[in-house]
């Protein structure tokens, strides 16, 4: 084990976790505080920085923030969202993405040289040592782990750059046309940079990827290997876990050009909030802040019910002449106030074709916001139809005919 590289680590970390989880800033707990005591209340602290004329939220002290909607990608609040901006350590929720969609929990990983030598909040790992994937995950996502991220990285790709430009790639695909990255860890670059809206798309898709969430909202992990023989412990720089009601993630980061910057998630009576803070003076307030507003802008709403009738549409070549089709389950939305409402569009068919059988699947009813759509609910038939016997449709051509 190399000594002078853990006596420089232990500094260099120690300076890391103080940036990336500095505590909670003039937050006072109440008997509503959430995690550890469901509520609180946070004290603005005053913002010695400019605010967008009309911003409703001039204590966020972010450069840049968003807050959206997970299930629809609506937009709650935002400031400055496709501005530029140094992500730090939310980086790491890209890497995590990727090293879930291209590798195996178990998979055994060597960490190199290179991986060895990494800069920042680390895990310690040695040269040589072979750590399962999903232990270094979660220390990448817990204590921020740059050994780690650059680990899973040559695991994955080869190497940093490789693995660097899959992470661009993939998130354009997700929506996150703004940004690009150079590195698995967001240790500082000028060309690696994303936005405050194309982190929010990433966290949206991380959340719906299995093995995402489980990572995400762990707060403390033991392993085995960890070079401390009285702490094997490792426990997430995430507070909010520890103390936002339903806080479920995600990731903090720190560098000195980024600022301070945390990405957190939270869900409450099935709505599911994300938060992106780019450069805040104090992320956590600015967090809560966010969610808060969030959460005080939204309701849900059954707009599908089940077993609703939709149309009745008639029958061709059937022993009876029309049928009604149903919702064959519901659609719940959240509901934003002052914002645009939902469309909902039904796709049947003009006429149904016997035979036919009950249950049977006809059309979707959908529904859309901001040119998206977001849910949908089958529309199925409401009974059996025989159809008819040729000897009958010949019979009823006949009384057609001379009727």
């Amino acid at each position: 084990m190399n000594f002078g590289k853990i006596f420089v680590g232990i500094i260099v970390g120690i300076f890391m976790l103080t940036a990336e989880a500095a505590p909670l800033e003039n937050v006072t707990w109440t008997s509503e505080n959430s995690g550890l005591n469901p509520g609180y209340t946070v004290e603005p602290l005053p913002n010695t920085r400019p605010v967008p004329e009309g911003d409703v939220l001039p204590n966020v002290t972010a450069t840049s923030a968003i807050v959206i909607e997970a299930s629809t990608g609506h937009v709650i609040y935002s400031r400055n969202p496709d501005a530029p901006m140094f992500p730090a350590s939310t980086t790491k929720i890209m890497t995590l993405i990727l090293a879930l969609e291209r590798g195996g929990l178990d998979d055994i990983v060597t960490v190199s040289e290179n991986a060895f030598n990494a800069q920042g909040s680390t895990l310690w790992l040695d040269t040589g040592e072979r750590i399962p994937l999903q232990d270094l995950l979660y220390g990448m996502m817990l204590v921020s782990a740059n050994d780690a991220s650059v680990a899973i990285a040559e695991h994955i790709d080869g190497n940093v750059p490789n693995f660097a430009a899959h992470m661009t790639q993939r998130a354009a695909e997700l929506g996150a046309t703004n940004t690009n990255f150079t590195n698995p860890h967001g240790l500082p670059d000028d060309n690696h940079y994303t936005t405050a809206r194309d982190l929010a798309l990433i966290t949206r898709y991380g959340l719906q990827l299995p093995g995402f969430e489980e990572i995400v909202t762990t707060t403390e992990m033991a392993f085995g290997w960890i070079h401390d023989d009285n702490n094997k412990t490792i426990r997430t720089e995430n507070q909010l876990l520890w103390t936002y009601n339903g806080c479920n993630g995600v990731k903090t980061g720190y560098t000195e050009r980024a600022g301070r910057c945390v990405v957190c998630s939270a869900k409450r009576n099935g709505i599911q909030l994300i938060s992106v803070v780019l450069d805040g003076l104090y992320m956590w307030n600015d967090s809560i802040i966010l969610l808060d507003y969030g959460f005080e802008n939204i309701s849900t709403e059954t707009i599908v019910k089940p077993d609703e009738v939709v149309k009745t549409l008639p029958i061709i070549s059937g022993r009876r002449k029309s049928m009604p089709v149903k919702t064959a389950g519901e659609i719940i939305v959240p509901v934003f106030k002052n914002d645009d409402a939902y469309q909902i569009n039904y796709d049947i068919p003009e006429v149904l074709n016997a035979p036919i059988t009950n249950g049977e699947t006809v059309g979707k009813v959908r529904v859309n916001i901001d040119g998206r759509e977001i849910a949908t609910a089958d529309i199925v038939t409401t009974a059996d139809v025989e159809q008819k016997s040729f000897f009958r449709l010949i019979l009823k051509t006949f009384q057609e005919i001379f009727a």
